[in-house]
């Protein structure tokens, strides 16, 4: 028998809420659907083993979370679907066997919004208001998918191309046919009048038409507003602020609105009418605020104001010595600048002044105060004392404030004495290198001299990478840079360097750290099952990805907590490796290696274990042997063997069996001959199955070892056998040995019909390109009379009534045939019963070109025992004779509807077979025909 594995293939069927599903020209499916409704895609797959599903999406939005997830079942279900949801979603199947599956389908999520009229003048027009001899646009625009149709009415009547000469419907060319523009020229008293747009997607979907109403009188206006508020509007933080805005024309009444430049209204702000209130201001809320009114007539009007929140902050110094003769060092009879700056806003309030050891200070001669101007350096001010003498030693403090008060004032001191030196850098003795271990908290130090001490400034040294804190430089007011939780990544050089802030403006002085982190081996495979039979070797390997340090690694090999095996790493490799040379009982069990370092260890393990493998159901299974008892039904179940081979010989299966919804288990044996092959089917027959429920069923491999991985199915009963060929092996079907030719399993994607186009399907009974059918192929070496046959596996109606049958059981045989071209032969349908070897019973039989399409056929039949059907194709005349098949169905009981057909339909049946079956107990013909 071959090996029934089978690579896998996919059908994508929905089961929400489509409006429409259409095949595109590329094959891909087009399914559209309504927003807000409920989408279901279902992902068929067949293939043995069974196949992993995984649904993914392009071509979305991007707020769309679909895409960095994927759903790993075989539904994708979305609730309520929005239109940014719409795009291309792909079902990929995988089982290793062969390339993946892939099939797409396209989701046109459908919408209609309501429809907006916007109302224009003609350009160099517009006044305050609508005179006569104007004319006058209205716009209509709705969003919607699939685009939108427009209509106008006025009043009752409706508006079209040429019924009233003062109106004009035109449509723009980038809209592309949409009637949305109706212009009317020189406004007549009859043209003030309610105006209907009514937006139309023409019921897609079931989507209604929506509209929209607009009263055109003679005093319609475009809005105009004012702002009753100054600009700019400068406060102090924590006051209340009101901005009142009030329209001051405009018909249909504007509606106001109120816009931040900071992209939304502070969270605490109140909006009544046109008055917005931000109570308590903070910083934060300064900005440009607009208030915006809109009636759809015109542009919207806008007016804005500036809030100012005044503040004062970061105050900063700095010293420069000399800064003539570029000496780092304050010397008597040299010159001094002492500079101080601050933050303020508004710039243009801030004022300086100046004291000396608490007394005010006047610009002099020696001590003269500039201010910088504020367009070129905002906030600084600085203080130039010339020809530095002994008693010019002392504080000096800048002062800071804003001119309308009500902000405090920053006061900056500043030590200018012969103990004022200027900044020295270095790293303490151990502190460089510096190791600490992943995850630890680290403190680099670098030791800062000088009065004052300056502002250090933290970066990375030996890259452009930014710092822990994600900024390129850290402020440290002591010199130490702290990092919790270390990381591998932050290995390298770290630069400290004194800042010209709160300290010397002279040439800076920097140092480096080196910071070395320590981190555990990282080891492959964290986990691993290693299943293996007695006696045979087992080899184990744990392999070192990444470590430091990683010159000095130890390994241990533990079974249990119990060493094995420890020694020093061989540097020159990159793992470590343990065998089991025969495996014995004790040996089952967790393996772990650990490889250390000084930072900790990594950790492989191994479950080392003799459980077979869970068998594989085989998916294929068709569905259940009927049985000739009312009650019961039977089902053969099929499986193959995972890796059979990779443990000890397999020597029976636990069968479990319960009906759903029951507790108890029914459990039996079922042993197993010799050496179970790959890929190898197996079979048992199950019986006693109570109509109509249905069973889980539980298939367990037993070894030497004890019980392997168990594998559960759902056995269901149908009633009916049903094939439309779209796996291999069809069903269990099987080509009849004895025959001139075979059937070929195809679908109309696949085929190629160049050498006979006039023949033969250009699709699946389904219409689908994508679909099986089963045909046969007419052209050379095939010749006149040759035959194909296409034999069903058995139903069984095996009797226990040990004295046969006496009153036979009714089924309904049933299938889709297409028999298009003019050398089509014959197709016949048999009845083999088992135990009968000379008869097979024709029971439908058709001759000649049936037209280009599929046809249904349905016979009743009435074995006495377990049987097959047989489909047997004959050759034409000549080439254009390919007969196709598909979806046939086997169903209990007396066909209850048989196709409809006509006389002639049914001449070559009687033709060719001389007989109508006896499908129905009141129809007994036998018909000859003489020419």
């Amino acid at each position: 028998m071959g090996l029934p594995v089978s690579p896998p293939t996919v059908r994508i069927i929905h089961s929400g809420h489509a409006c429409n599903v259409e095949e595109e020209r590329h094959t891909e499916r087009v399914y559209t659907i309504r927003e807000g409704e409920t989408l279901e895609l279902t992902c068929l797959v067949t293939g043995h083993p069974r196949p992993q599903i995984r649904w993914t999406k392009t071509a979305g939005s991007v707020s769309d979370r679909f895409q960095d997830s994927s759903v790993f079942n075989e539904t994708l279900h979305i609730a309520k679907i929005q239109r940014t949801q719409g795009g291309r979603y792909y079902c990929k199947a995988e089982n290793g066997l062969g390339s993946p599956a892939i099939k797409s389908i396209r989701v046109d999520v459908y919408y209609l919004d309501d429809p907006v009229v916007t109302v224009h003048q003609s350009i160099g027009e517009a006044k305050e208001q609508f005179y006569y001899e104007r004319t006058v646009f209205l716009r209509c625009v709705a969003n919607s998918n699939p685009p939108v149709r427009y209509s106008w009415h006025r009043g009752r009547e409706v508006l079209t191309q040429g019924s009233d000469k003062g109106v004009e419907i035109y449509e723009p060319f980038f809209t592309q046919g949409e009637t949305k523009i109706l212009k009317l020229k020189n406004l007549r008293p009859q043209d003030y009048a309610n105006y209907s747009c009514i937006a139309s997607v023409r019921n897609v979907c079931g989507i209604p038409d929506r509209s929209v109403i607009f009263r055109l009188t003679n005093k319609t206006a475009s809005p105009s507003i004012k702002l009753l508020v100054e600009d700019p509007i400068v406060v102090n933080p924590g006051q209340t602020v009101s901005l009142v805005c009030i329209t001051t024309g405009g018909e249909p009444p504007p509606i106001l609105t109120w816009v931040s430049s900071n992209d939304s209204l502070p969270q605490r702000s109140v909006v009544k009418g046109g008055t917005l209130t931000l109570p308590a201001i903070t910083s934060d809320e300064a900005g440009v605020y607009s208030c915006v009114a809109s009636n759809n007539v015109g542009n919207p009007a806008k007016k804005s104001t500036t809030i100012v929140v005044r503040a004062l902050k970061k105050g900063r110094f700095w010293i420069t010595p000399d800064p003539y003769h570029n000496d780092d060092h304050i010397q008597i009879g040299r010159e001094v600048k002492i500079s101080c700056q601050v933050e303020a806003t508004p710039p243009e309030e801030l004022t300086f002044s100046w004291l000396k050891n608490g007394r005010a200070l006047r610009s002099s001669e020696r001590m003269v105060i500039t201010q910088t101007d504020p367009d070129i350096s905002p906030g600084t001010t600085n203080l130039d004392i010339i020809d530095l003498k002994f008693t010019d030693f002392g504080t000096y403090t800048c002062v800071a404030a804003l001119k309308g008060g009500g902000i405090p004032e920053i006061s900056i001191d500043v030590n200018i004495s012969s103990t004022t030196v200027p900044p020295n850098l270095t790293v303490p003795r151990g502190k460089s290198p510096l190791v600490a271990r992943e995850g630890d908290t680290v403190e680099l130090e670098c030791l800062v001299s000088g009065k004052p001490k300056p502002i250090i400034l933290w970066s990375r040294a030996d890259k452009e990478a930014p710092m822990p804190d994600g900024s390129m430089q850290m402020e440290s007011y002591d010199g130490v840079l702290r990092i919790v939780n270390v990381s591998r990544e932050m290995t390298g050089s770290y630069r400290c360097q004194t800042s010209q802030y709160n300290g010397f403006n002279v040439k800076p002085r920097e140092a480096i750290v080196e910071l070395i982190v320590q981190y555990p081996p990282t080891v492959e495979p964290v986990f691993m099952e290693m299943r293996q039979g007695l006696g045979r070797p087992v080899v184990m390997t744990c392999r070192v990805l990444r470590a430091h340090p990683s010159r000095v690694l130890r390994f241990e090999w533990l079974l249990s907590n119990r060493l094995l095996h420890a020694g020093a790493f061989d540097t020159q490799r990159d793992e470590t490796e343990y065998t089991i040379r025969s495996l014995n009982r004790d040996g089952w069990g967790e393996y772990t290696c650990n490889v250390i370092n000084e930072a900790g260890a990594g950790k492989c393990t191994f479950q080392v274990t003799g459980k077979a493998y869970p068998p594989e159901f085989y998916y294929d299974t068709y569905n259940p042997l009927w049985q000739n008892r009312p009650r019961v039904y039977g089902f053969k179940l099929q499986w193959t063997q995972m890796n059979p081979n990779a443990v000890d010989r397999i020597v029976a299966y636990r069968l479990g069996i319960r009906q759903m919804g029951l507790q108890r288990w029914w459990e039996q044996e079922i042993p197993v001959d010799g050496t179970i092959n790959k890929g190898e089917l197996m079979t048992h027959n199950l019986t006693e199955l109570i109509k109509p429920e249905s069973y889980e069923v539980r298939l367990t491999p037993i070894t030497r070892f004890g019980e392997g991985d168990s594998a559960i199915r759902i056995v269901t009963y149908s009633g009916e056998f049903h094939c439309s060929f779209e796996e291999e092996p069809i069903c269990m079907f099987t080509q009849d040995k004895n025959d001139d030719f075979d059937w070929t399993r195809h679908s109309a994607a696949t085929r190629d019909t160049k050498y006979t186009p006039n023949t033969g399907p250009s699709g699946d009974h389904s219409g689908s390109k994508q679909g099986f059918y089963m045909y046969i192929e007419t052209s050379r070496p095939r010749k006149e009379g040759d035959q194909a046959r296409l034999i069903s596996p058995f139903f069984n109606v095996a009797p226990k009534n040990p004295y046969g049958i006496t009153n036979p059981p009714a089924y309904c045989f049933g299938f889709f045939y297409h028999m298009y071209g003019k050398h089509i032969g014959t197709l016949n349908a048999f009845l083999k019963q088992k135990g009968q070897t000379a008869s097979e019973g024709l029971v439908w039989s058709l001759s000649g070109n049936q037209g280009d399409r599929w046809k249904q056929a349905k016979v009743s039949i009435h074995p006495t025992s377990s049987f097959q059907v047989v489909l047997q194709g004959i050759r034409g005349p000549g080439i254009e004779g390919d007969i196709a098949i598909d979806d046939i169905t086997l169903e209990e009981g007396e066909c209850r509807d048989p196709p409809p057909s006509d006389f002639l339909d049914l001449i070559p049946v009687i033709y060719s077979a001389g007989i109508i079956s006896k499908s129905r107990s009141d129809l007994d013909i036998s018909l000859t025909c003489h020419k």
